[in-house]
């Protein structure tokens, strides 16, 4: 079956067996959705114990920094750079004009955040500025890691799935995770999405990429990787509910972008928008300009040297996923995602934030880890762990721009 999709997902139902002529199935009933749940939730603990451990890890060491920096912890992870924008989205609204500012128009920034933050305020208003953001992000960041859990358990067995949970949390900008931006939110939507679709749930599979599509730009990479391998089910098997998943996960991302267009009465709002912010795609040629700067005419900084290091080390393990044959879903995500962050013409140092949901691209890691001796994958684990907090307190600490 293609994509991992399981014989009983479409094997005909058995016949209906009397209670009287079946003991076993009246004493035994199938469970329900709830100990299902409950089930696949024990069967990824390790997976979630471990993301716990080493953002754990991260959050203390960055706490300690912060506190002999005399900065403040709270301002910092709920209230600082991007998260400033989603809370006065939520607090004012987006604004309904273009203007000529640059950096300086909200409707550059996605709705979904915004509004789980204006209905939390709602239904928490004790709660102090960025709460909520920040308990979205924190929450997100746990099914996230549960979604890359089931999505590697699904391709390479339980322990590749634990191993590729614990390395995306322990990426060199894993602290973002835990801050009130979007990445986490996001990540979560991709990895449930991408299962969905290797587990033949299309409709799931749209809806959810369709709710990417509201949360950040590069949803557009999911609602494609999605849309596009519906289609390609098509031609196989024509079902209904693999049409509607196929027409589903771009009209998130459709309706903002044109949501846009409309409140600034021009058809290209959105991209005159992020042309305002720098953003625009010319194919590569800026990112090569700044990574000859950076390592040729001048000395990096520590921040940006590791930006690049993630950016060319993101390429090379997309080669190794798809020498390693990939299902088609995930190379086309990581594929895209890659082709938006590298092509385009913007700021240079947010990058490797940008990639934080690439998690597939971590598989190639992931199963070479899982194959070694125990005492190699937790040395190595250990030692991404403790690099990651040392990043993330230097990201947001001794970098003075935006992580």
């Amino acid at each position: 079956m293609p994509y991992g999709i399981s014989e009983s997902s479409t094997a005909a139902p058995s016949p209906v067996v009397p209670a009287s002529r079946s003991p076993r199935n009246a004493a035994h009933p199938r469970p329900g959705r709830a100990q299902r749940a409950a089930r696949a939730l024990r069967h990824a603990s390790p997976a979630l114990l471990a993301y716990a451990a080493v953002r754990l890890l991260g959050a203390l060491a960055f706490a300690l920094w912060a506190r002999r920096e005399h900065r403040g912890v709270w301002h910092l992870l709920a209230e600082s750079w991007d998260c400033d924008w989603y809370l006065k989205i939520a607090e004012h609204g987006y604004a309904d004009t273009l203007g000529s500012q640059f950096d300086a128009n909200n409707l550059a920034f996605f709705p979904l955040l915004p509004t789980l933050i204006r209905a939390g305020e709602a239904l928490a208003p004790a709660l102090p500025r960025g709460a909520v953001g920040l308990a979205v992000a924190l929450v997100s960041s746990f099914v996230a890691a549960w979604g890359i859990f089931a999505v590697g358990d699904r391709l390479y067995g339980r322990r590749t799935g634990v191993v590729l949970a614990t390395l995306w949390g322990s990426l060199p900008v894993a602290l973002v995770q835990w801050m009130g931006y979007t990445e986490s939110l996001f990540t979560a939507l991709a990895a449930w999405s991408l299962y969905a679709v290797l587990t033949g749930r299309w409709l799931w599979a749209g809806a959810l990429a369709s709710l990417a599509g509201l949360t950040r730009p590069t949803g557009v990479a999911l609602a494609a990787a999605v849309s596009l391998t519906a289609l390609l089910a098509l031609r196989r098997d024509f079902l209904v509910r693999t049409l509607l998943g196929a027409l589903l996960a771009p009209l998130g991302w459709l309706t903002y972008v044109g949501w846009v267009g409309l409140r600034l009465g021009r058809w290209d709002g959105y991209f005159a928008v992020q042309k305002l912010w720098h953003n625009e795609w010319d194919g590569g040629v800026e990112t090569l300009r700044r990574m000859h700067g950076l390592f040729v005419i001048e000395r990096p900084q520590l921040f940006l040297a590791m930006v690049t290091a993630v950016l060319l080390g993101s390429v090379v393990l997309y080669v190794l996923s798809a020498a390693d044959r990939q299902p088609l879903p995930l190379l086309l995500f990581t594929g895209l995602l890659l082709l938006i962050v590298l092509g385009s013409s913007g700021v240079y140092f947010p990058r490797a934030r940008f990639l934080l949901p690439g998690f597939p691209l971590l598989l190639p890691l992931a199963v070479a880890l899982a194959r070694a001796r125990t005492h190699v994958m937790v040395t190595l684990l250990s030692a991404a762990a403790l690099g990651s907090a040392a990043f993330g307190g230097h990201m947001l600490l001794a970098w003075l721009g935006p992580p």
